[in-house]
C-alpha cells in the first residue's frame, strides 16, 4: 500500500506496559457515514472516507485500515451512511489487511447511536475496542494508547491533538509593541482527535439515538472514568474536513518524502 505518515513513538516506552500492550484491542469501529458537505464537490459522488489523499492514490479509509492492521487490529466494522454502496464496493474489491464488516443505518441515529449500532457487530463484544472517525488521517501507536487506557482503568479514552491555528498569530509585549509574526502556530488547547479506546462496558452506556459527546462522555468525565491521551510529540494528525485540508495533507506528504 502507498506510503503514509510514519508511526511516531511517544516518550513512554512500550516495555513499561508489557501486560497492557499484550491486551491491546484487536477490533475497531470506523465511523464512515457522514455526508462531507464541506468537502464538495469531492463528496458529490462518494462518501468522505472515499476521498483520496492527493499523491497517494488511496482513499482516507484505505490509510486508516492499513494503520489499524499495523497496530494489531484483525477485525473492523465500518459504519456506512451517505453513498454507502460506493464505500462497500471499494471494500469488496480492495486487498485489505484485515477482516471488514459493513453496517448501514436504516435511519440516522446520531453519532452515539451510530457507534452503538456498529459496536453490536464487533466479533468480541466482551473485549475492548478502538474507534475512529472516518475523516481522520493519522499515525501513532495505538498500542501505547491502549496501555495508557488500561493503566488508568478508564471506561473510555480519547486521543487528544493540538492542531495548528489556520491563521498567523501576532506576538506582542506588555506595552503593546509587536514582537513577531508566527505562521500557523500550535493551538494552546487540546482537542478531541477522533480516535478512541473503549472498554467492553462502554457500548451499553451509549444512547440509542443522539450524540455520545453530549451524554455519555460528560457522564464519564464526572465519574472520572474518561481519560485523554495526548498524541506523542511529532505524531502526524489531520482531520480531512475541507478541500484546503486535502491540499495541506498533500503538501505535508510531499515535504515528508522530500526530507
Amino acid at each position: 500500500m502507498t506510503d503514509v505518515p510514519p508511526v511516531s513513538r511517544s516518550s513512554v516506552s512500550a516495555a513499561a506496559f508489557p501486560a497492557s500492550l499484550a491486551q491491546a484491542p484487536a477490533q475497531a469501529v470506523v465511523l464512515a457515514g457522514g455526508q462531507g458537505s464541506r468537502l464538495r464537490p469531492y463528496t458529490d459522488d462518494r462518501p468522505k472516507p472515499m476521498v483520496e489523499i492527493p499523491g497517494t492514490g488511496v482513499p482516507i479509509i484505505g490509510h486508516q485500515l492499513a494503520w489499524l492492521a499495523a497496530e494489531g487490529v484483525t477485525d473492523a466494522v465500518v459504519s456506512c451512511g451517505h453513498l454507502a454502496e460506493v464505500l462497500q464496493d471499494w471494500l469488496a474489491q480492495a486487498d485489505l489487511p484485515l477482516r471488514v464488516t459493513t453496517v448501514v443505518e436504516e435511519e440516522p441515529l446520531g453519532r452515539g447511536g451510530g457507534l452503538k449500532y456498529a459496536a453490536r457487530h464487533l466479533p468480541h463484544p466482551d473485549r475492548a475496542w478502538y474507534a475512529t472517525n472516518g475523516d481522520i488521517w493519522t499515525r501513532f501507536s495505538l498500542r501505547e494508547m491502549a496501555a495508557f487506557h488500561a493503566e488508568r482503568g478508564a471506561t473510555a479514552t480519547l486521543a487528544l491533538a493540538r492542531p495548528r491555528i489556520p491563521w498567523g498569530a501576532v506576538e506582542t509585549n506588555e506595552f503593546g509593541q509587536v514582537l513577531d509574526f508566527i505562521e500557523s502556530p500550535p493551538s494552546p488547547y487540546l482537542i478531541n482527535a477522533g480516535v478512541y479506546v473503549f472498554g467492553p462496558e462502554f457500548a451499553a452506556l451509549l444512547p440509542d439515538l443522539g450524540d455520545h459527546e453530549r451524554t455519555t462522555f460528560p457522564r464519564l468525565a464526572r465519574e472520572r472514568r474518561l481519560a485523554g491521551f495526548p498524541l506523542p510529540q511529532g505524531a502526524y494528525w489531520r482531520a480531512i474536513d475541507t478541500a484546503k485540508d486535502l491540499t495541506e495533507a498533500a503538501r505535508e506528504l510531499a515535504a515528508q518524502r522530500g526530507s
